[in-house]
């Protein structure tokens, strides 16, 4: 079954975006690219829903890359709360740093100046440079991959891993004034987080149907990749996050002994601490006790 005209599914999808959009902070007018920058570290395998009030306590504390950059790395770790995957504050703090010792205190607008600070692959140094600066990049996450499968090849999903034919298929969408195409990437993004979903696709109220391949033959479900059930209950990354949450909570050096009471199994808190040492998100040893780095 063949996709539709890549225009009209580029014209029909901004038109939704327009009514339909969410009101998120980092989308206001005026917002600045720092903001739009932790808005993207933490959305990193993190739902919206978690990162409206950690982002808005962050960018009221830091307003700017050399705000966080003069805050002890241990800081931004306990600001992250709950968020999970806390490299990602150091990441962020330490690219903080680099905006502040090497661009004078703005986030860059190069897009390899952007790919070059520490925490930024190729998709986040797309985002901000489309989001913040309103250029013209391909910006791929999970969402717009299944958007373009479904509408351009009639897959229910995109493959695991991203592929250079879906580049270049995703470039072929691409608009070529940079505004417009920075806001196709939001709306693509936004289709497919609200309408176009991976489990419940509302396909009665998507703009883009009638151009949609997958819809037109039938929404066939022949191409299901495996993908691994993560779980949390009992794991290691349980005990890491236990393990921080006793250390965001306290303003002094926890002693050894605290920390092993905050998990039932002895063995397991001290590989999931050893791993955080290793990680950089715990300093301190069993004699003089651990904190969040300094």
């Amino acid at each position: 079954m063949s996709a539709g005209d890549p225009c009209e599914v580029v014209e029909r999808t901004l038109a939704w975006y327009a009514d339909h959009a969410r009101k998120l902070p980092w989308r206001r007018p005026g917002t600045d690219a720092w903001a739009v920058m932790v808005s993207e570290f933490m959305l990193q395998q993190t739902p919206v829903s978690r990162v409206l009030e950690p982002w808005r306590r962050w960018v009221e504390r830091w307003p700017a890359p050399p705000d966080l950059a003069a805050e002890p790395a241990g800081e931004a770790v306990r600001a992250w709360g709950r968020l999970g995957y806390p490299r990602r504050a150091l990441r962020l703090h330490r690219a903080a740093q680099v905006i502040t010792e090497r661009h004078g205190g703005s986030v860059p607008t190069d897009h390899a100046d952007l790919l070059a600070l520490p925490g930024v692959g190729s998709y986040t140094a797309a985002a901000i440079a489309s989001f913040a600066h309103g250029q013209r990049h391909v910006v791929l996450d999970t969402n717009v991959r299944r958007v373009l499968a479904r509408v351009a090849h009639g897959r229910p999903t995109a493959p695991p891993a991203t592929t250079v034919a879906e580049h270049r298929l995703a470039e072929s969408y691409l608009p070529a004034e940079p505004a417009r195409a920075a806001r196709w990437a939001a709306a693509s993004m936004e289709l497919g987080a609200l309408v176009c979903t991976a489990r419940s696709p509302s396909c009665d109220r998507c703009p883009v149907t009638a151009e949609c391949a997958w819809h037109r033959a039938g929404q066939p479900v022949v191409e299901v990749w495996p993908r691994r059930r993560q779980t949390y209950e009992g794991t290691d990354r349980q005990c890491r996050g236990a393990i921080l949450a006793v250390l965001r909570s306290s303003d002094v050096v926890v002693d050894a002994a605290e920390l092993t009471a905050c998990w039932p199994d002895p063995r397991q808190q001290q590989r999931a601490l050893a791993s955080l040492l290793v990680d950089g998100l715990v300093v301190g040893d069993p004699e003089t006790g651990y904190a969040l780095p300094g």
